[in-house]
């Protein structure tokens, strides 16, 4: 059996409504209360109205990328900035995007459901918040 974390605010961002319903439903079996969005613009309005412990986090998605959600959230410097973040994510070259976006917390997709509660668990005891370098390139760019 698992050990059991503490109950946290979790804030899931994915524009695969597939994705975000699963990992909704994987969050809440592991006790947290979870908090829904579609894109970046969404995540970053959630984080205006809620507060939450962790962000499980996509990279690629329309209208605010992941890493793009992040930097906004860390020039914002309303506090937002120090929730840890997860990246998560099919795209190759994960490693160097978290290095970017500076956190040390991220899962290649696909991954394992023991992985994601490790990373969480890591996360939420660490809480390391991320450290964006720069701004990331427009999501429109690249999507």
């Amino acid at each position: 059996m698992r050990p059991r974390l503490s109950v946290a605010d979790v804030l899931i961002v994915d524009d695969d409504e597939d994705i975000l319903e699963a990992l909704g439903d994987f969050v809440a079996m592991e006790g947290h209360r979870v908090h829904l969005a579609h894109d970046g613009i969404e995540g970053l309005g959630r984080l205006e109205s809620e507060s939450v412990d962790l962000i499980l986090l996509d990279v690629e998605m329309p209208r605010l990328s992941g890493p793009e959600m992040a930097y906004r959230m860390f020039v914002r410097d309303a506090g937002v900035e120090k929730i840890p973040i997860v990246l998560l994510s099919g795209k190759l070259g994960l490693d160097g995007v978290a290095k970017a976006v500076g956190t040390p917390y991220f899962l290649s997709k696909p991954y394992r459901t023991e992985q994601l509660h490790a990373v969480m668990e890591r996360a939420l005891t660490e809480r390391k918040p991320s450290h964006p370098a720069l701004p990331p390139p427009s999501a429109h760019a690249s999507s």
